[in-house]
């Protein structure tokens, strides 16, 4: 039967049908016969043939390749210290993107809401009260503040040891910082008593109002180092910007001139638990950020497997395209 020769109308009112609207008829449970419920509403495929697939391919690999051999130049040339140095601590096998993790905090509470402050979400469980006083900041997040203390010495040719000097404010987003992070508001800014009726975090040394008790702009809720923590990584393998190496006013010299250096590091983080590892990394970015390869090698190789599967193929069009399109052809 041709599908044009059915028509639902016929169907719906045929005398003695059920929903035809005669004494005792039962309501239909058919669909109305429109275009919407009917599924006849005007549509597009496309048809995937050799002269729309070939290029496509083809121009894919000629774009990717060479932004992702671009990308990875410029990661690799980010290393000469002629500009501010970025020092980063990285961790490996530290999972800050596990579901429960990522949740357990209180955004109300980190922007500076009192009643959350008293009362944080239940999100925050485990690391909600201690002491049945409320934690602040509560959550698993926060409890895993890395709290590390990282100091960089230039040991000079006569002996002598320079410290150089880590700036550790900017090193948050602006967002973050002016935004979406706020210490409670009250008794004129004495973050002391602001919190006395909470608990620190149980991991922590000292409270949330000492993290930086000379600098009462990078204290509290906007600390920068707590708030670059609390930014969570996709990925187990990951580093965090921890100080700035500001550039020399002398043009002429370098940041960090050639020579010996020192690291002292106060050891208050353990890794060997989760069997983990530290580091410490020196940088300087570019107009793509930070060095960071994976994007120049990701664009390399989506371009070269489609150019590779292009010329594949094209190979495969050649040998048995004409061989199909005369079959089709009749005798």
């Amino acid at each position: 039967m041709m599908a044009s020769s059915y028509n639902a109308k016929d169907e719906d009112h045929h005398p003695g049908s059920v929903g035809s609207g005669g004494p005792g008829a039962v309501k239909s449970k058919k669909p109305d016969n429109t275009a919407f419920k009917q599924q006849r509403l005007p549509a597009w495929q496309p048809i995937l043939t050799a002269g729309t697939v070939l290029p496509a391919f083809f121009m894919i690999g000629l774009i990717f390749i060479p932004i992702g051999i671009g990308l990875l130049v410029t990661s690799n040339n980010i290393k000469e210290f002629e500009s501010n140095v970025f020092m980063y601590y990285g961790l490996s096998n530290f999972y800050q993107n596990h579901r429960r993790y990522v949740k357990s905090r209180d955004d109300s509470q980190l922007n500076g809401d009192k009643s959350s402050l008293l009362n944080p979400s239940k999100e925050c469980e485990p690391y909600r009260t201690s002491d049945k006083k409320p934690i602040a900041p509560c959550g698993a997040i926060a409890n895993s503040l890395f709290n590390d203390t990282l100091e960089l010495f230039y040991n000079h040719p006569n002996g002598s040891r320079i410290t150089i000097h880590l700036v550790k404010t900017g090193i948050a987003w602006w967002t973050d910082k002016h935004v979406k992070f706020r210490n409670p508001a009250g008794n004129n800014n004495n973050l002391s008593i602001v919190f006395q009726d909470t608990s620190k975090p149980v991991n922590w040394h000292k409270p949330v109002y000492e993290l930086d008790p000379s600098d009462p702009e990078n204290n509290g809720f906007i600390n920068e180092d707590f708030i670059v923590w609390m930014r969570t990584a996709a990925l187990p393998t990951f580093r965090k910007l921890y100080r700035v190496i500001q550039k020399k006013k002398d043009n002429m010299t370098p940041t960090l001139p050639p020579g010996n250096y020192s690291l002292e590091v106060t050891y208050n983080y353990p890794v060997r638990s989760f069997d983990g590892r530290k580091r410490m990394i020196l940088s300087t970015i570019s107009w793509m950020g930070g060095k960071n390869p994976f994007l120049g090698i990701a664009y390399i190789t989506v371009g070269s497997v489609c150019f590779f599967l292009g010329v594949v193929l094209l190979i495969i069009h050649h040998k048995y395209g004409n061989r199909n399109n005369n079959a089709d052809i009749p005798n």
